[in-house]
């Protein structure tokens, strides 16, 4: 067992360090960079599609996507109009990492660009436990999970700097219990600003791309 601790202590250790790469490339260049996580289909494609539209006359924006396999999700960021998109297929590994995102941005040049938006791999544990080198970590949770995850996935809840509460717009038909929902994330991170939207109907959008016009200015 301790064996097992020590090798996963020295390789979340070397991944910070190239984590730290990262974010000095990154600031280099004058970027802003965020990390978006969430479960498969809780919307971090849906969120990326919405937003580029409304951010495409204010700032130069590449997106990098994770996922096991397939460019799908990079195709359709592409389309909604990413300047760069970026598709790292993980083989099999259910998270981005500080390696995965250095070969990324080893494809861009970062002067050319205001924002990075990385799309992390679908998953509620994993991401968590891997820094990446970006400035804010975000992570999207929507109606139809539930309202109990931040006391299931308490590690993803307590670590984020943003949190979107996506899909508001089917509250009326799921048994979704907000207060209890944010209860649990207040006591997990006291204080995250959270962003309760919706990508299909574009309800409460305007404070997200708000926080993202100013944290870019910075």
């Amino acid at each position: 067992m301790t064996e097992r601790i020590s090798i996963v202590e020295n390789i979340l250790s070397a991944n910070d360090r190239l984590a730290e790469e990262n974010r000095a490339r990154i600031n280099a260049a004058g970027v802003f960079s965020i990390n978006l996580m969430a479960s498969p289909g809780a919307g971090k494609t849906s969120l990326i599609e919405q937003t580029l539209p409304l951010l495409k006359d204010k700032m130069r924006i590449a997106v990098v996507d994770g996922d096991i396999a397939t460019s799908l999700d990079a195709d359709r960021a592409a389309a909604a109009g990413a300047q760069a998109s970026i598709q790292v297929n993980t083989g099999g590994e259910c998270h981005l990492d500080a390696v995965m995102l250095h070969g990324a941005l080893n494809q861009l040049d970062l002067t050319q660009f205001d924002l990075l938006m990385v799309e992390n791999v679908g998953n509620l544990v994993c991401p968590a436990e891997f820094r990446l080198g970006t400035h804010k970590s975000v992570l999207i949770a929507s109606v139809p999970e539930g309202a109990d995850k931040p006391y299931k996935y308490p590690g993803m809840y307590r670590g984020v700097d943003a949190l979107i509460i996506n899909k508001i717009d089917l509250l009326p038909y799921v048994n979704f219990d907000m207060d209890y929902f944010r209860h649990g994330v207040e006591v997990l991170n006291p204080g995250v600003i959270t962003f309760p939207l919706s990508c299909r109907t574009g309800e409460g959008m305007d404070a997200w791309i708000n926080w993202l016009i100013e944290n870019t200015k910075r």
